[in-house]
This record gives structure tokens, sequence and C-alpha cells, in this order.
């Protein structure tokens, strides 16, 4: 059962976990690449604040983008600015987003996202969660995937399991750290392949932040996963 409030307070501590760790940077800092491919730190933080923006219009029964390149550009224009007009806008719109969800609604409606997936309104708070968390990851200002609460990279690892589900390009694997156990891929009655691993290694493998070489994979090679 998904718990809507308690994924409004969780994305409200990894904001301000966030905020606190990027405060430290400097103009210069802002302005290097981060770990995302193309991407300065200031795209990072500028793609953080025009998603809650996103989330605001997805709960309040708007596009979420007008269409991808409008996201793009809105990126591309806000990246270079100094850091504090980026960590304000990341506190402003974050307080949107809270604000947003803090209004009476129901819940259990259906919302439209991008490319025309569609979630209930109650995932919206932990999609958002995995927004600010994981694009902290990729700041690249100490804060790791090791760092992560226990309980978020647990539900993310199986929301992304689930998002492989039945994909025709994934072998039926079994994921495992030890002591719980996701399956993903292909159906079928038994996994071809079963991947071992600490939580942030499985995270970061199936997150696109690792290539896996943390992992051990029994019954074949290591899965090779489509883009998300």
């Amino acid at each position: 059962m998904i718990d809507h409030a308690h994924d409004l307070e969780s994305v409200r501590e990894a904001t301000d976990r966030l905020l606190t760790a990027a405060a430290r940077l400097d103009n210069a800092a802002a302005a290097e690449p981060s770990r995302l491919p193309g991407w300065s730190r200031g795209h990072v933080l500028a793609h953080i604040a025009r998603n809650a923006d996103a989330l605001v219009n997805v709960l309040e029964g708007r596009p979420m983008y007008a269409d991808a390149h409008v996201r793009d550009a809105d990126i591309e224009r806000d990246a270079p600015r100094p850091l504090d007009v980026q960590l304000a806008d990341v506190r402003e719109s974050a307080a949107r987003f809270q604000a947003t969800g803090a209004a009476p609604a129901d819940w259990s409606r259906t919302v439209q996202l991008r490319n025309g997936v569609v979630d209930t309104a109650a995932r919206v708070p932990f999609r958002r969660w995995v927004e600010v968390e994981l694009h902290a990851v990729d700041l690249g200002i100490g804060y790791e995937l090791e760092n992560l609460p226990e309980e978020f990279t647990a539900r993310e690892i199986e929301f992304l399991a689930e998002r492989f589900t039945g994909r025709p390009d994934v072998p039926p694997t079994r994921l495992t750290d030890g002591t719980r156990a996701w399956h993903t891929g292909r159906a079928a009655e038994q996994p071809e392949v079963t991947v071992t691993g600490a939580p942030a290694d499985l995270l970061g493998w199936l997150a696109g932040r690792r290539d896996g070489s943390g992992l051990k994979a029994d019954g074949g090679p290591l899965p090779a996963l489509p883009p998300l």
C-alpha cells in the first residue's frame, strides 16, 4: 500500500539533504561536469527544479511538460545560473510540490506522466523521491548510492524490476542481495540468470548508474538492460 504522505515527507528530507550538500559548492564547481554525460551540475540542479514543477502539473491535471523540446530547452536555459539562484529555485520549486501534495485530493486517481506513462497519483511522491535521491548521487559531491536510505533502495529496486518485467529483450532474471529477492525480465517458470550483489550495486545497475561489475551472475552473463 502506497503511503503518499510518508513519501512526501521522505521527499522533503531528501531535498534538505541535497540542498545542504550542494550549498558547499561554488559557482565554478556547479559548472563542472556531473556524472550524467553531457550535463554539468548546473544541468542536474535545473532538472531537479523543473521536475518538481512538472510533477505539480501532473497532480493538477495538466501535461507534465508542454513537449520534449520545451523540457530540454528549460534545462539548458537554467543550467548556467549562479549557484545561489539554482539552490533558491530547487528550494522554491520543492515547496510548490509539497504544497500541492498537501492539498486535499483523490490519491487513487490515474495521472498522466511523460511518453504516455500513467500511474496513480499516490505514486507521484515516490517518483519525485527517486528524482531527488538519484540526481543527488549524479551531482558527484560525496552522496553515493550506499548513502541512500535503506527503504528507498529496496523500493527503487522493486520499482525498476517491475519496469523491466515482461521485456522480451531481458532474460528471466532473479535479483537478490542475499536476503531479499526480486524478479524481472521475460515471463518464465524459472529464472535463467540469478544476479547477486549489495543493494547499492543492484540499484546502480538497474538505474544505469553502475556497470554491474560489483554483481555476480549465475546461469548466464549479466543481462544487458535497455535504457530507462
